[in-house]
């Protein structure tokens, strides 16, 4: 048993066991733990980024797979449901070979940051939505190979503003700017990276009526290096603690009383029949419900919040405060 490795209950219970039938010999485990010990190293599957940085790609990208939610769900009018499955980082030549060989490639820069990230739609996918947005019922028929112009002109524009979702999604983390470059189908001609640079594999599950498929966004690591220290917790609690600061609720607040509302002096409400609003004609008078005597209401932003009343000042119209109104005072009028 190699040295930090930690057991389980079972497995130390198993041991002890072990120990006092005679199944295993105390000096034999000494005698093991001594010797060195050589992990095996997959140079080729280097992890450079840490579990801590995963986690943080994870949580911005359940941001980016809610905000696709909500905009396809709105722009396809009928259920979509998108969620995180898994963030791995592989080499690049292990997620081409584990992707279609015929499927639905963007490939985006994303300025300032250096270098390319690919996005990867499930045909199906695809083709549920295309067909959604040409009036259908969303059903899928993976004919990726023979995509037409207008179709392939359709989908394009389809994902590329869905897409632009990525810039409200990393926000929080650092400004970019999506741009798409190019669309392809065959990932064999997609080589933005060596095969063996290791890239994160974001997989983000789609569901479009009865249809489901896999949405893959491949980010390099030489995308994410400039920003490497932001994907810590240290980094994001700073932030929050940031966003605390006094000065910055201050300014806030400053912002906040120059808003400016719309603010309505009601003289009264009344209500007539179609035939009385179609037969009205200059000079007729309409009674309000409320007396000469009686304080008008001042409504802001259409609830009241006042009453107050009427006057003039350097012949202009007025209204004098009299006394604000409580939450459900209104009712009471």
């Amino acid at each position: 048993m190699p040295s930090g490795e930690i057991l389980s209950q079972s497995e130390i219970d198993a041991l002890l066991s072990a120990l006092s039938t005679g199944e295993v010999n105390a000096e034999e485990i000494k005698k093991e733990e001594e010797e060195k010990k050589i992990r095996t190293y997959d140079f080729k599957r280097a992890l450079r980024f840490s579990k801590e940085q995963i986690r943080s790609l994870t949580r911005i990208h359940d941001n980016l797979a809610r905000l696709l939610t909500t905009h396809f769900s709105a722009k396809l009018r009928t259920y979509v449901h998108v969620e995180v499955a898994s963030a791995d980082q592989i080499p690049y030549e292990e997620f081409v070979r584990s992707i279609p060989k015929m499927t639905v490639l963007y490939l985006y820069e994303v300025p300032p940051l250096e270098g390319r990230l690919l996005i990867e739609i499930n045909p199906n996918i695809a083709y549920a939505m295309l067909d959604r947005i040409l009036g259908g019922m969303g059903t899928s028929i993976n004919k990726i190979d023979q995509l037409t112009d207008i179709e392939t002109k359709i989908m394009t524009n389809l994902f590329e503003v869905a897409f632009e979702q990525l810039q409200e999604a990393w926000e929080t983390v650092t400004h970019i700017n999506p741009v798409l470059q190019s669309f392809e189908v065959n990932p064999q001609f997609l080589q933005m990276v060596s095969p063996n640079e290791t890239v994160v594999v974001i997989s983000l599950n789609t569901v479009i009526g009865e249809t489901s498929g896999m949405i893959n966004i491949c980010i390099p690591h030489i995308v994410l290096e400039p920003i490497i220290s932001k994907l810590s917790v240290s980094y994001w609690m700073q932030t929050e603690k940031k966003q605390a600061e006094p000065e910055k609720l201050l300014a806030l607040k400053r912002h906040l009383k120059h808003t400016q509302l719309p603010v309505i002096a009601e003289l009264g409400q009344s209500e007539i029949t179609i035939e009385e609003f179609l037969n009205l004609t200059e000079g007729d008078c309409i009674e309000l419900n409320r007396k000469i005597d009686q304080p008008i209401i001042i409504k802001v932003e259409g609830k009241p919040k006042f009453l107050a009343q009427p006057g003039k000042i350097n012949n202009k119209l007025a209204v004098q405060i009299l006394e604000e109104l409580k939450e459900g005072d209104e009712n009471d009028e």
